[in-house]
């Protein structure tokens, strides 16, 4: 109590900084028990904390020093201590200007020469500081041991800290979201006014205290809180608890979702100049919004109807300003917004919803949510439901999965002895489901090769019936998703398949779409080399649907070349686009590539086709999709052809 009593004589108590270590720690303890990205600004934030725990303890050791004061002499600790505790304070000060230009993303000419002013104040505060002890113009202890505090700077080093910070929030206040601006501004306004009264009651036990609160919200706003401080949205986590709050209260929200294709990959970064369109539409056109982002290219934006009850003209003047923004910037884009719905908001589905709705839309489109998109999402959540179930049963005979087939015709025999094999799902609820509607689902939720390994299965089984009774079976291809070569079992699960139906495995084509990806190309090529090995050929499907390298194409070894039905339309057009499309068809032609034309539907079609080096022509001239048990009464005996 002796301590204690000889701290609050001298107008300072040790609680503030006692209160202000064990913050340090407890903040410690969070960003490092949860998961916080390990960038140069957290590094930055630990320094802060370290300067603030050095500031508090130092603050504590000069005091107790202090109070024990009888004389001039043997007192290099006390001064020691004041020094450190002076440049730990001001030392964080010019940390604050280091994190908040590297939170703002500030060019090097813009950080320069802020960075610059702030290292002098600092170093011209630290050293003032120490010649006023050296020369007794500032703090010293008199030989009687009592303490004049003299002149000190660092008041004023403050001061101009304080204004360089200020400036950097106001001049490029655009640089971070007004909801993060308004938190730092809080805090700070609480700092100044304990400062203020703390000098106003001659007291100083709580300075130390008043720089840890703006820390406090560099821990909530940027490092623990889910904000993305440059676009001024919160994580999915915030949002399902929004949708949860709203939906119990029996509260309708207002829904703007917008998908940028250009910025859906990880790691890509949504550029400032669109980072601040961004944050004027989620903070101008609807009070109380909140902006949530789902991943790099997709923000979703919710705000309370109830404050919004003229959100329709809300909405119209933000499509006006957003339509003057697309001329400028030109970024494919979907917008889906309407009202929450209660079937919807009960389970906090709004992503896989408007994930759903996407499917359906073309870019550059905005679609109203209704409830029609409701009933949709529902039968596509059902088929989900039963993609999963199927995956997770690994029946490769699964009798919901069908395997159908379109016959393809052989220009060179006149005959019937090739198919594309093609899925079909029924299911008990729904009936017959067809590709477009349950291929997507798989491909992004990982069940896509379990289903190839299905119709695969059905294909080999069909084969082995076929060419035990006789017919002629030259091959029948399957198709195959880009997303399944990345799996390292892709070509032993294929293997094993065939060898297990006991058929040539020359009997088997696999379908391919060419990838972008160069990642996924290289894959491609090499899981290609290694199936042919054992005579499986392959069919570089929909060439001409808007993306094809041919220095790729030369590179693959593909076997056919299937031109697809834009391309049979195309050289029907004009003369002009028969040529293009011939000219490529030959070009194939004399590279030994087999030219298979999908897509015909008439005799017109299939003279042309045949003009242009033709191997292969498949459409509805010839069949439509069919079970696959129905192929032979397509393909011919061996016997017949005797």
């Amino acid at each position: 109590m002796g301590i204690l009593q000889q701290f609050y004589n001298d107008n300072f108590s040790p609680v503030g900084d006692i209160v202000v270590v064990a913050m340090c720690f407890v903040m410690l303890i969070l960003v490092y028990t949860s998961y916080v990205n390990k960038t140069k600004t957290f590094l930055y934030f630990n320094i802060i904390i370290g300067l603030l725990l050095m500031a508090a303890i130092t603050d504590i050791g000069y005091h107790y020093q202090l109070s024990g004061i009888t004389s001039s002499e043997g007192h290099f600790t006390v001064y020691l201590l004041r020094i450190l505790y002076y440049f730990a304070l001001t030392a964080s000060l010019f940390m604050y200007v280091i994190y908040i230009a590297d939170v703002q993303r500030l060019e090097l000419s813009k950080k320069k020469p802020i960075i610059l002013i702030a290292m002098i104040v600092l170093a011209v505060v630290v050293v003032f500081d120490i010649l006023g002890i050296v020369r007794e113009t500032g703090f010293h202890i008199n030989d009687d041991g009592t303490v004049t505090n003299g002149k000190s700077i660092f008041p004023i080093g403050y001061i101009v800290f304080v204004g360089i910070i200020i400036y950097m929030m106001v001049v490029f206040r655009n640089r971070i979201f007004k909801q993060v601006m308004r938190g730092f501004y809080g805090t700070m306004l609480v700092s100044f006014i304990i400062i203020s009264v703390q000098q106003f009651s001659k007291q100083s036990s709580f300075t130390v205290a008043t720089f840890l609160f703006p820390t406090v919200a560099m821990l909530y706003i940027i490092h623990s809180n889910p904000y993305n401080i440059e676009l001024g949205a919160i994580n999915v986590s915030a949002m399902e608890d929004m949708l949860r709050y709203y939906y119990e209260k029996s509260k309708t929200l207002i829904i703007m979702s917008l998908y940028i294709k250009e910025f859906d990959e990880e790691g890509k970064n949504i550029p400032p100049a669109i980072q601040a369109v961004i944050r004027r539409f989620a903070s101008e056109f609807f009070k109380g919004a909140v902006l949530f982002q789902v991943n790099n290219g997709h923000m979703i934006l919710l705000a309370d109807k109830a404050l919004n009850p003229d959100y329709e003209e809300r909405i119209a003047k933000m499509f006006v300003d957003f339509e003057v923004e697309y001329q400028q910037h030109k970024l494919d884009y979907k917008i889906v917004y309407g009202e929450s719905i209660d079937e919807i908001s009960r389970n906090s589905e709004y992503i896989a919803f408007i994930r759903h709705i996407h499917r359906g839309m073309k870019f550059n489109e905005k679609h109203r949510i209704d409830m029609g998109d409701v009933a949709l999402f529902n039968k596509y959540e059902y088929i989900l439901k039963e993609l999963a179930d199927i995956y997770r049963g690994g029946n490769l005979r699964d009798p919901r999965v069908l395997a159908y087939c379109q016959p393809v015709f052989n220009v060179k025999t006149g005959r019937y002895d090739t198919a594309e094999a093609l899925m079909r799902i029924k299911l008990p609820e729904t009936g017959l489901v067809f590709p477009d509607q349950f291929i997507p689902l798989a491909e992004e939720n990982g069940y896509i090769h379990t289903l190839t390994k299905i119709i695969l299965q059905k294909t080999c089984d069909e084969i082995r019936y076929l060419l035990q009774e006789g017919y002629e079976v030259n091959r029948i291809s399957v198709n195959v998703s880009v997303l399944e070569l990345r799996d390292e079992g892709f070509c032993d699960d294929i293997f094993k398949i065939i060898a297990e139906s006991g058929i040539p495995s020359e009997k088997i084509a696999i379908e391919i779409t060419e990838s972008q990806s160069e990642k996924d190309f290289e894959v491609m090529k090499a899981k290609i080399d290694v199936l042919k090995e054992k005579g499986i050929k392959f069919y570089l499907d929909d060439f001409g649907t808007g993306y094809s390298n041919m220095e790729r194409i030369m590179e693959l070894p593909f076997d056919i070349i299937k031109f697809d039905r834009s391309l049979v339309l195309a050289s029907n057009n004009d003369t002009k686009s028969e040529k293009m499309v011939d000219g490529l068809a030959n070009m194939f032609a004399d590279m030994n590539y087999s030219v298979l034309y999908e897509g015909v539907e008439d005799d017109n079609d299939e003279k042309r086709c045949i003009n242009m080096s033709a191997s292969y022509l498949q459409g509805f001239k010839y069949s439509r999709p069919i079970p696959i048990m129905d192929l032979k009464n397509f393909f011919s005996k061996v016997k017949e052809t005797a």
